[in-house]
């Protein structure tokens, strides 16, 4: 008797699926940081599984950047950070970890601008050879921040043992910032370019990440 109901009790354990925690680095950050001199940033990925498709996930990064709009020269430098989650549509073989997903992302960015020089403009006339090196609104502009969300879609390849590369588009939706007075903001680390008329933006990354799996069980069998 009791021998049986140690094998309903094996019988009806139930596998637990193995957990994984996945950090990486987006790659284009350092390609282009050598490619431009202008540019130099970087930025860590990571995600962890809490379900067989649902993933905790998120990235954080800097960025400086020098920049010339079309009467303004000016860097931007900060960090960002954004949370969420992916949803996983591939429908894995056994012993597969690929991915084909669907995320969102809540964002924030603390980041500073400094305005090197600009030409003065004044209704239809642009002087060009008056650029203001210092003085009225030269210098550095502090304490910006932004916050925004992300909807992405992407996928992430496993290519050795525990090894990923990952590819992501993103939609941003810019939701609030603390443009100073009497400048518009151009530039968000992390979100990307901005315009006074469009609070929408895109980006991509292309990641290789390892994933660190700590949680596996056997299925147990009834014999």
């Amino acid at each position: 008797m009791f021998g049986q109901l140690d094998n309903d009790s094996i019988s009806l354990k139930k596998n637990k699926s193995e957990l994984r925690l996945r950090l990486g680095i987006d790659l284009f950050q350092p390609i282009i940081s050598q490619l431009d001199k202008d540019i130099n940033g970087l930025e860590l990925v990571g995600d962890f599984q809490i379900k067989e498709n649902i993933y905790i996930s998120g990235e954080i990064g800097t960025l400086n950047r020098n920049q010339q709009s079309e009467l303004i020269n000016f860097k931007t430098s900060g960090s960002y950070i954004k949370i969420g989650g992916d949803f996983n549509m591939y429908k894995n073989w056994t012993g597969m970890n690929n991915q084909i997903y669907l995320g969102v992302r809540v964002a924030n960015s603390l980041y500073k601008h400094n305005i090197n020089n600009y030409i003065l403009f004044a209704t239809e006339q642009v002087w060009n050879d008056n650029v203001i090196n210092s003085g009225y609104k030269t210098g550095e502009i502090k304490d910006l921040n932004a916050q925004w969300i992300e909807f992405l879609v992407g996928l992430k390849v496993q290519v050795l043992k525990n090894t990923y590369m990952g590819f992501s588009l993103r939609l941003n939706r810019l939701l609030s910032t603390n443009s100073p007075e009497d400048f518009g903001i151009l530039f968000i680390p992390g979100f990307n370019r901005v315009t006074d008329d469009n609070i929408f933006g895109s980006s991509f990354n292309y990641t290789l990440s390892y994933s660190i799996p700590f949680r596996s069980s056997k299925k147990n069998n009834s014999n």
